[in-house]
């Protein structure tokens, strides 16, 4: 996130875009609704009538998978009316002639056609996000989940510079995290082509590891989850070691990933719980809970906090940072952390962001990085002065149809996400016998006017299959969806969602097409 949690409220327009806030995120859903009281502007795109929607002075219930002909509709009515912000262009970007050239194509008519939306929706929105200097826009996995993700994030990113809607309090892009650490998991090295603090693997930053570890690194990048399970089937990789994660539950394509985590020759799982991943393991660590260790998380604003043991961990359960000690030493690679401290000021050495944070620090304050010395306090929002790697650089995109095609077999769509009661594959929430009573199994949304058609009563079974496999879940007939267009939640193992969805991958980032499949729906017999 470019801004601040609490700057959420005092925005002047909130474009909200691929996230259910309120459900997924409704610390964050619950400021957008203050801001709407104190009369702020709200604009939602989501092929799902989603909460927000109800709030909204524009709601685009848009074709899935087609953000960014919507996105670039919006800047072509910007900058044929000239909505644009000319000075922050010429001082702060390049390539702007690019997006203009590409933009001038997507008239609101033409992606009123793709999109399935009102041309004057689009105009009104266009006019409401640029006529603003107090406008964020606020996305989630509905933009980035899909195989054209990345470009996804660059047409956000192009709008926001058009208006220069960047670099300042209350206007910025702010991607929401889906879980409480998946931030600080990112700043921390777990992506395959960075180390810490997402620096590059250049000869200078590797040597600074190298000097403090005494060893010899990769030069390589690494493998992304997808990668690695590829190269598990082909037997290219023989250990797998999962920490905190479950991904018999997460990943597209569950059979496939069941038959990578069955093959690869030795699987070592740290968790909580016998989740359905560590079920499969030769070797399960039982790692110790939040209320059991001392640490940090860094959230969804880059903020630090620190996370202190309320209780001493139960049974063999170990803080994470001492079982990973215990393997190294085991390893032959002699370490000795005597605490969480001694390892935050080894991040904080090595990791300019975080430079200036140490435990004495954040017992007193929570702090948001970048903070790159002792006497710094912070960051609220980034790019005060400008992009911080010197010009923001415009990244023309074309909608491409990207999602796995329709037909006579597999004719309608299903998107997947999250519901308010539950948290990510239930590892923790699904031990919650009240949360359970109000959401205790997997359901599919269907639109009454298709449920009339397919004659599917509320309630009743069914077959949802897809190109890699089926699953079984209950009806649920709610004009929340479109004709034609199937939800359903991925957080239950009995219907997983993931069974059913789609592996192509992203070609920049490699994500996976989680977001949506072709399917075929029928009754159980």
């Amino acid at each position: 996130m470019t801004n601040s949690i609490d700057e959420v409220e005092n925005n002047d327009v909130i474009f909200v875009i691929g996230s259910n806030t309120t459900e997924n995120h409704p610390v964050i859903g619950a400021k957008m609704k203050m801001a709407i009281e104190k009369g702020a502007k709200l604009i939602v795109a989501d092929p799902r009538r989603i909460e927000l929607a109800e709030y909204a002075d524009v709601y685009f219930q848009l074709s899935p998978a087609s953000n960014i002909a919507l996105l670039n509709s919006i800047m072509n009515v910007i900058i044929e009316e000239n909505l644009q912000d000319m000075e922050y262009i010429k001082e702060h970007t390049e390539n702007y002639e690019a997006l203009v050239e590409l933009v001038k194509d997507y008239t609101p008519e033409k992606a009123s056609q793709i999109c399935g939306v009102s041309a004057e929706d689009i105009r009104k929105a266009a006019r409401i996000y640029a006529n603003s200097d107090k406008a964020s826009i606020y996305y989630c996995m509905g933009i980035t989940q899909h195989s054209n993700g990345t470009h996804n994030v660059m047409a956000v990113s192009n709008l926001a510079l058009l208006c220069g809607n960047i670099g300042k309090e209350f206007s910025g892009v702010n991607p929401l995290r889906g879980q409480n650490n998946v931030q600080g998991a990112c700043d921390m090295g777990g992506l395959p082509n960075v180390l810490t603090g997402y620096q590059k693997y250049t000869d200078e930053v590797i040597k600074k590891y190298e000097n403090e570890w005494n060893v010899n690194l990769n030069r390589k990048d690494g493998l992304t989850i997808p990668e690695i399970m590829h190269e598990v089937e082909e037997e290219k990789i023989k250990f797998l070691y999962i920490m905190g994660e479950n991904p018999m539950i997460s990943d597209p394509d569950i059979n496939h990933i069941k038959h990578a985590l069955e093959t690869v020759e030795c699987l070592v799982v740290q968790d909580l719980f016998l989740t359905e991943t560590a079920q499969l393991a030769d070797v399960v660590l039982p790692g110790a809970s939040f209320a059991e260790k001392d640490g940090t998380f860094s959230n969804t604003e880059r903020r630090v906090q620190r996370v202190r043991k309320a209780i001493e961990p139960i049974g063999g359960s170990k803080p994470d940072w001492m079982i990973l000690t215990e393997v190294m030493n085991k390893l032959g690679y002699e370490v000795n952390y005597n605490s969480p401290s001694d390892v935050f000021d080894e991040i904080a050495r090595l990791t300019p962001q975080y430079g200036g944070m140490s435990y004495d620090r954040l017992e007193e304050k929570a702090l948001q990085w970048p903070c790159p010395t002792k006497d710094h306090e912070g960051t609220k929002y980034l790019h005060a002065n400008g992009p911080m790697k010197g010009k923001g650089t415009f990244v023309p995109t074309d909608y491409i149809k990207s999602y796995e095609e329709i037909n006579s077999e597999y004719p309608y769509l299903l998107i997947n996400g999250r519901v308010l009661y539950h948290y990510h594959s239930r590892t923790m929430t699904g031990k919650v016998d009240e949360l359970n009573e109000i959401s205790g199994k997997s359901f599919i949304e269907i639109n009454p006017n298709t449920a009339k058609k397919l004659n599917i009563a509320d309630g009743e079974k069914l077959k949802v299959s897809s190109r890699r496999g089926e699953v079984e879940t209950t009806a649920k007939i709610t004009d929340i969806v479109e004709e034609e267009i199937f939800f359903m939640p991925f957080h239950f193992a009995d219907g997983a969602a993931n069974y059913l969805s789609n592996t192509t991958l992203d070609e920049i980032c490699k994500i996976p097409d989680l977001k949506l499949c072709a399917i075929k729906v029928e009754k159980v017999s």
